[in-house]
């Protein structure tokens, strides 16, 4: 545990300034695989949002104006912002609220599929909203329904793990054992804190699941064990440096979303800390 704590302080103190520089910057462009912004300044293949479940208990044009202030420009709905039940005008507002705000709804979730009627109704609501991506967990009854709406709608699907509790997809692996031999629009996201939780180094799953990467949500935890606690990133027992510095080997290149659970009446001051440390190893790993 020290010698984890020692490390992290070592990336703070070669990061310098430049961790607070990129947090108070402005957000980062949009970045693809392969982009260099102008300047020549390095960025990852892949981008960073938010998933909303971390600010759920605002409302939704709080959520959206919290997520623009930390510097995200990608968000994850989940249902306390854009209910799966709502109307197409309800939706239509919801995609009006986000593109007033300049960010881009890239998927919603997580989304429990475990009957049929479910199914259905996760991808019309992700094809209303222009979705591009459902963060699920549908019970292994329903695959291949979900695999045939997928196919139908182009909409792909990344399986949600939840760590010790989850009697389905505890970590990445479960996950990829139903999907490896499905369209590859089927695939995984990975939950850090879930996977360290249930034992797992997350970097290792990362690299072994890669092919069927589509989505992550990074945290931090305080222990690596069941009862470990989501905590601000950088303070916990996650080596982050290490997740990142996979990622970027691996040239992942979809979201890596936020989802901070800590403190949920006042989440702000912890996302924005998470936040700016991921960027300040983003840019010692990317300027090594």
């Amino acid at each position: 545990m020290r010698d984890n704590f020692l490390a992290r302080r070592d990336w703070l103190a070669a990061a310098g300034c430049g961790m607070l520089g990129a947090f108070v910057a402005s957000p980062l462009p949009q970045v693809v695989a392969g982009h260099q912004p102008e300047g020549g300044k390095k960025s990852p293949p892949f981008r960073l949002g938010l998933a909303s479940y971390t600010l759920r208990k605002f409302p939704r044009l709080e959520a959206l104006a919290m997520t623009r202030q930390v510097g995200l420009e990608y968000i994850c709905l989940k249902d306390f912002h854009l209910r799966l039940d709502a109307s197409d005008e309800e939706i239509a507002q919801a995609k009006e609220d986000v593109a007033k705000f300049g960010l881009t709804l890239y998927a919603g979730g997580v989304i429990t599929m475990a009957k049929p009627d479910q199914v259905e109704q996760a991808f019309s609501y992700a094809q209303k909203s222009g979705m591009k991506l459902i963060i699920g967990v549908p019970h292994p009854d329903v695959l291949d329904l979900v695999e045939q709406k997928i196919q139908e709608t182009g909409v792909g699907v990344a399986i949600h793990n939840h760590g010790p509790e989850d009697r389905l997809y505890p970590t990445p692996y479960e996950a990829y054992e139903r999907v490896q031999q499905r369209d590859k629009r089927f695939g995984l996201c990975i939950d850090i804190g879930h996977t360290i939780r249930a034992g797992v180094n997350p970097a290792k799953a990362a690299r072994e699941i890669a092919d069927r990467l589509l989505d992550v949500h990074i945290k931090d935890v305080s222990e690596a064990a069941p009862k470990g606690r989501t905590v601000e990133i950088g303070r916990g027992v996650i080596d982050i440096p290490e997740f990142l510095k996979t990622l970027l080997e691996l040239n992942y290149s979809g979201v890596v979303a936020f989802e901070h659970e800590k403190d949920p009446d006042q989440p702000l001051a912890g996302l924005a800390e998470s936040v700016g440390y991921v960027r300040g190893v983003l840019a010692v790993l990317l300027r090594g």
